[in-house]
C-alpha cells in the first residue's frame, strides 16, 4: 500500500499542524522541540502526566492529550523515542507544582531517555516518577517484555487519578497497579507498510506472525488453518497463562488494530476473544475495539486484558476528553 507524504522528513511536523487545526479547543502544539499539550493550563498542584513515543503508533501518544488523560505528549521520529530535550520542554510547559509522572513503554531508547529526563527535572527541583509498561507475554522474561496495548490503558488510569486530585505517589501506585495487571500479545498479517529500513518478511496468504512487536520486531510464523478462531486461541492462551486473574474476576478487554485491519474484522476478533474469556470465568466489564496503538497501518491486532478492581474500574469510568478517547 502506497503512503502519501510530501517529504518523509517533514511528515511528523505537518501531521502535528493538521492535528492543531483539527483540535484547537483541546490541543496546543509546540515545535522545535515538538510536543503537544492541553490548551488549558495545568491547575496549580495537579500531578502532570506525560508520555512519549516514536511516531507511527498514532493515536499514541499525542491523541491521548486532554482532560482526564495526558497533560502533554512527545512524538519522536518514526519508531524512535522522543529526546530528553522534548520531554524536558513538555515538562516545563505543564508541571504545576504537583510533580510529574512519565508513562514509559519498555523499549531501550524510551527507558534511557526517560531516566535522563527524570535526572534533569530533579536537578531543577521537580519531583518526577516513571511508570514502566511491559505487558507483552510473547517475551518470557518479564523484565524484557515490550510495552504494548496496556500503554493507553495505563495513561487513562494515571490521567484520571491526577485529574481527581490524587497526590504524586498515589497516581504512581495506581498506574503501576494497572500496568502489573495487564497482559498483551500481538499478531501481524502483513509487513507492507513498515519503514524501508525494515526488510519485509514475506507472509503467504495462509500465514501470520504471532508475538510481533510494534516496530517491525518479528514474531513466530504460524500457518493458519482454522481462521480467526485459531488465531484467537494462539493469542489468548499465553495471556491467560500469565494474567494475575482467576475465575470470577472482572477484566477490561482491548482489541486494537495496527492500522490496516478493517473494523468488521476487529469486531469478529473481539467476539472470539470475548467468548474465550467467558469460558474461563472472566467477566468482560469494559471493552475497547479500534485503532488505539498502531504500527503505521500494518494488518493485524493487539489483544490486551487488564484485570480490574474497584479503584481501577472507577478511574477507567471517569470522564475523559481527548482526540482519541472520550466519554
Amino acid at each position: 500500500m502506497r503512503s502519501f507524504v510530501n517529504k518523509p522528513g517533514s511528515a511528523i511536523t505537518e501531521s502535528l499542524r493538521g492535528m492543531a487545526l483539527c483540535h484547537p479547543e483541546m490541543l496546543e502544539i509546540h515545535y522545535e522541540p515538538d510536543f503537544v499539550r492541553r490548551t488549558r493550563p495545568t491547575p496549580r498542584g495537579k500531578v502532570a502526566v506525560i508520555s512519549g513515543s516514536g511516531s507511527g503508533h498514532e493515536p499514541l501518544p499525542t491523541g491521548y492529550v486532554g482532560t482526564g488523560m495526558l497533560d502533554a505528549a512527545c512524538p519522536g521520529p518514526i519508531f524512535t523515542s522522543p529526546s530528553p530535550t522534548q520531554m524536558v520542554a513538555a515538562t516545563q510547559a505543564v508541571e504545576a507544582g504537583g510533580g510529574v509522572v512519565y508513562i514509559v513503554k519498555n523499549y531501550t531508547g524510551g527507558v534511557l531517555n526517560s531516566e535522563l529526563t527524570v535526572e534533569m527535572m530533579e536537578s531543577e527541583g521537580i519531583t518526577a516518577r516513571t511508570v514502566l509498561v511491559n505487558d507483552d507475554v510473547a517475551i518470557a522474561e518479564a523484565g524484557n517484555r515490550r510495552g504494548l496495548g496496556a500503554a493507553p490503558l495505563v495513561m487513562k488510569i494515571a490521567g484520571a487519578a491526577a485529574e481527581a486530585g490524587y497526590g504524586l505517589e498515589d497516581v504512581v501506585k495506581l498506574a503501576r497497579r494497572a500496568a502489573s495487571n495487564a497482559r498483551s500479545m500481538g499478531v501481524g498479517t502483513n509487513t507492507n507498510t513498515l519503514p524501508r529500513a525494515i526488510h519485509p518478511r514475506a507472509l503467504t496468504e495462509d500465514s501470520v506472525e504471532l508475538g510481533i512487536g510494534i516496530h517491525g520486531e518479528p514474531g513466530r510464523r504460524f500457518v493458519v488453518e482454522g481462521g480467526i478462531d485459531e488465531i484467537a486461541d494462539e493469542l489468548i492462551g499465553p495471556i491467560l497463562a500469565d494474567l494475575p486473574a482467576s475465575s470470577g474476576d472482572d477484566v477490561l478487554l482491548l482489541v486494537s488494530g495496527l492500522g490496516g485491519t478493517p473494523s468488521l474484522e476487529l469486531y469478529l476478533f473481539f467476539q472470539a476473544i470475548h467468548e474465550r474469556l467467558g469460558r474461563v470465568g472472566l467477566h468482560v466489564k469494559r471493552q475497547l475495539v479500534g485503532n488505539y496503538l498502531t504500527s503505521l497501518g500494518r494488518g493485524g491486532y493487539l489483544v490486551t486484558v487488564l484485570k480490574l478492581d474497584d479503584d481501577l474500574l472507577h478511574l477507567w469510568d471517569a470522564p475523559v476528553c481527548t482526540p482519541a478517547m472520550r466519554w
